[in-house]
């Protein structure tokens, strides 16, 4: 979370429970959760605040856990709750194991999160979450303030609230366009956007987690990897490039790029993220389809507009032939992709026998020194 709105909550921890309630809207969607759910689910409340909610799934028969960077907050949880569960931690990091999770709630949290860090924190919850449980959140809806011609355009304002009985918090605004893009993109589906129903404030979430990789993305990335599709060991784990006998991981390490392999939490703190052209895991790049390609590219071409990497590196020629140039071979794009560098390489995969560690490692030095 945002440091200065950390600390806005923690010095008011006390000030914030006294003044403020559940909301009506968000416990009628937890009596749907936990009906839907039964008994037993292990549901984390993210961004608890004094615990409401954690304490109302509670109630209602769920193994819930309250979640929030204020120990303060998390104290009016346990005085609520003796004996519940509680952890402290950052919204922008889960500490939770992969999968352990059959929902998460988010009511008033993730607003907190600059855009830098939202869609890294959305697939933290992606790792979290099992294969088909549902996520509930909410956002501030970018009507309800006016947005400059650039944040309109990328469907995203931050702004710093000084104007209020908690003044230093950091809110970000979201169109619903945008905010279902990054949905997506963090590997969730069958999204639901629905706005207030009293004032245009807030904008009310329901998601799925999908059986797929979540993009590893954030703004100003040195390089940006494109896969054709995951595999389905790689949706499966987390990481991209994830069958045994890839050779990507390998080659990044001797290339320099990063320093560990199969981690692309730390290669991402080293300037280099992940995405596909397709988001659906498959056996083989044989059951996609044309209109798959086509959704991708337009998918591919608003990510890299808006996150704005250094250079982009399609890894795999079957993409880029299929969808651009039939004829295409591995190296500099001409006229790049979506405004930015692009690069050309081959497969990494065991099956590729054109190519051989030390040829990836080439590459790959090659891609990480952008034209221009």
């Amino acid at each position: 979370m945002d440091e200065k709105t950390a600390r806005a909550y923690e010095s008011g921890a006390a000030r914030w429970i006294d003044d403020r309630e559940a909301t009506p809207r968000a416990l009628r969607r937890l009596r749907h959760l936990t009906k839907t759910l039964g008994p037993g689910a292990h549901i984390a409340d993210l961004g608890c605040g004094p615990g409401w909610y954690a304490h109302e799934l509670s109630r209602r028969g769920a193994c819930a856990v309250a979640f929030d960077a204020s120990a303060g907050m998390l104290a009016g949880f346990r005085k609520r709750s003796p004996g519940g569960h509680a952890v402290q931690g950052d919204l922008a990091a889960l500490p939770f194991a992969r999968g352990s999770l059959d929902a998460a709630v988010a009511f008033k949290a993730y607003q907190h999160l600059p855009f830098a860090s939202f869609p890294s924190a959305l697939a933290h919850a992606h790792h979290a979450l099992r294969v088909g449980a549902p996520l509930e959140l909410t956002i501030c809806d970018i009507r309800a303030t006016p947005p400059n011609a650039d944040e309109a355009e990328h469907g995203v304002r931050e702004h710093r609230w000084e104007e209020n009985d908690f003044p230093g918090r950091l809110f970000s605004f979201y169109d619903r366009e945008r905010l279902r893009r990054i949905l997506e993109g963090a590997g969730f589906t069958d999204v639901r956007i629905d706005p207030g129903r009293k004032r245009v404030f807030w904008l009310w979430v329901r998601a799925t987690r999908a059986d797929t990789l979540p993009d590893y993305v954030r703004p100003d990335l040195d390089l940006l990897f494109c896969g054709l599709n995951p595999s389905l060991l790689s949706a499966q784990t987390g990481v991209p490039y994830g069958r045994p006998g890839n050779r990507f991981w390998p080659a990044v390490v001797r290339a320099g790029l990063c320093s560990r392999e199969r981690d692309p939490w730390h290669a991402l703190e080293r300037g280099i993220g992940f995405t596909d052209l397709v988001k659906r895991p498959t056996r083989g790049a044989a059951e996609l389809t044309k209109d798959e390609y086509a959704t991708g590219t337009l998918r591919l071409e608003d990510c890299v507009r808006v996150f704005r990497p250094r250079a982009i590196c399609f890894v795999g020629l079957d993409g880029w032939r299929k969808t651009v140039d039939r004829k295409a071979v591995p190296g500099w794009v001409p006229d790049g992709f979506a405004g930015r560098p692009a690069y050309l390489m081959p497969s990494t995969s065991g099956l590729n026998a054109h190519c051989d560690l030390p040829g990836f490692v080439r590459h790959l030095r090659a891609a990480s020194t952008a034209p221009g």
